[in-house]
């Protein structure tokens, strides 16, 4: 039952990451973008703290979401430099 009620979740916000980066690349201004790009963040940093609460659950161990872990944080690195580098662009008046 407890796997169930942290895999709902982890499955929703891990999902959603994607839709909403499709959305940032169809903006028609470059808040817009930047605006959809931190939600996609957002929904990445909400799927890696999924598997901490697993492991505190001791439903699986580390070792095993580890890759999943491992990913979550180089989307989250990806996402956060693309939305720096916009906001760069846009400060400097490109």
């Amino acid at each position: 039952m407890a796997g169930l009620t942290l895999s709902r979740p982890l499955a929703r916000s891990g999902t959603s990451i994607g839709p909403n980066v499709e959305e940032a690349q169809g903006a028609h201004t470059r808040r817009e973008f930047v605006r959809k790009m931190n939600i996609a963040r957002g929904k990445a940093l909400e799927t890696r703290y999924g598997p901490r609460l697993i492991v505190d659950a001791e439903l699986l161990s580390a070792t095993r979401l580890g890759a999943l872990v491992k990913e979550s944080d180089e989307l989250i690195c990806i996402l956060t430099s693309i939305v720096k580098r916009t906001r760069q662009k846009r400060d400097d008046g490109e």
